[in-house]
């Protein structure tokens, strides 16, 4: 199906940058199916929804016929991304990178159509260059125009170290669109140096050059920094149905938005729909919910997305204690500092935040509000830690022998 007029509104939503819009418009009325192209290094194991606004994009231009290739970029991993970094990156082992990818092969199919997806690694041709090729490749762009790139210039002028490497890693990328004779693609808005790379290159090479796509990037639950697993504010999508349902429960609402019109699978009137009842009365918590639902039913399905709605509702908003929550001991010769017990317990990932929570009014034990970040627990007795809504943990401190 390849329905240009209605196609080009929906897939241009949403997206931040087209360039140039026009020859996205030229190439759509061709009436053929176009390759469309996006790049992934495997350089963690799992895929976050932040991951997913740029899924969910190909996965439009399959509905409307078009021919995704999800690349894996498991030679550039091995060199690093320097996008956005001010160190020189670790290169990933080939070991590592293969396992990566073996998961990322497995988590995109929950979005994309895998009998309408080709699954390619940059390896296939990447291991066939020579010196000669990649001195070749190399003499296409100039050291000043490298050095244009943001995060180039600013570590330029501060004095911090390129590697040589480095350069070569937007040009290597580039190169996959010259090898697969991309007619689009997609990536992140941090990727906008490296993705007009590509259509740099097919110039060079005699092929018309690509469509450049850029995808927001999604901020996490802080609804500040981008999601990232790093910053620990992010939604997994190997994640379980409580875990997943739970964390967007907890966005703000003017958050919750922002994840509906990158994540939601609904069109652009039935969200504009829903945003006019919340003007005209309803309660955001309630689209909240349908939206969690939606997200948990995607990736995992729709009996579980509705057992773990009644589970929120049971736990979270009758202020239920879960009856089958496991006990922990831990075993220590004096009383145990709130904060230091929180991270042990893995309800935070620091005492400073465990700090900055309770000052939030966010941590209570055994059902009373904590204020003083220096409380200790005292020995043989059993407690219940809850931190916000959805964290909560039973421990019993018990004396050391």
């Amino acid at each position: 199906m390849i329905v240009q007029d209605s196609a080009c509104s929906e897939l241009i939503r949403g997206c931040e940058e087209i360039l140039p819009e026009s020859e996205l418009e030229k190439k759509l009325k061709k009436g053929v199916p176009l390759k469309i192209k996006a790049g992934f290094d495997p350089t963690a194991p799992d895929l976050h929804l932040g991951h997913t606004v740029l899924l969910n994009k190909l996965r439009q231009f399959q509905q409307f016929g078009h021919e995704v290739i999800f690349l894996i970029g498991d030679f550039t991993a091995m060199i690093g991304d320097p996008t956005g970094k001010n160190v020189t990156r670790i290169p990933l082992s080939a070991e590592a990178v293969l396992e990566n990818a073996k998961t990322y092969q497995h988590q995109v199919f929950k979005i994309l159509d895998p009998d309408k997806t080709t699954v390619t690694f940059n390896s296939q041709w990447l291991n066939k260059f020579n010196a000669v090729d990649l001195i070749h490749l190399a003499s296409t762009y100039t050291v000043a125009r490298m050095l244009e790139r943001d995060d180039f210039h600013k570590r330029y002028n501060s004095n911090q170290p390129i590697a040589i490497h480095e350069f070569l890693y937007p040009l290597l990328q580039g190169y996959d669109s010259v090898a697969l004779k991309a007619d689009v693609e997609l990536g992140g808005t941090d990727q906008k140096f490296n993705l007009l790379m590509g259509r740099e290159l097919q110039k060079h090479y005699g092929l018309e050059p690509q469509v450049i796509m850029t995808t927001p990037l999604i901020e996490g639950l802080d609804g500040v920094k981008k999601m990232s697993k790093s910053l620990d504010n992010y939604i997994g999508i190997n994640e379980s149905p409580t875990e997943m349902f739970g964390k967007i429960m907890s966005v703000s609402d003017d958050l919750m938005w922002r994840y509906i019109d990158l994540l939601s699978f609904k069109t652009g009137n039935e969200i504009q729909q829903m945003k006019k009842a919340v003007d005209d009365g309803a309660n955001p918590r309630d689209i909240k919910i349908e939206f969690a639902k939606e997200i948990v039913c995607r990736f995992h399905n729709t009996e579980q997305a509705e057992n773990v709605h009644k589970e929120f509702i049971e736990r979270f908003q009758k202020g239920i204690i879960p009856e089958d929550l496991e006990e922990q001991t831990i075993c220590s010769s004096d009383p145990v500092n709130l904060t230091q017990l929180m991270k042990q317990l893995a309800l935070t990932s620091s005492t400073s935040e465990a700090i900055r929570l309770i000052k939030q009014d966010a941590v209570k034990v055994n059902g009373e509000k904590i204020t003083d970040p220096s409380i200790s627990l005292e020995l043989d007795d059993t407690y219940i830690l809850q931190v916000g809504k959805r964290r909560i943990a039973k421990v019993r401190l018990q004396k050391a022998d």
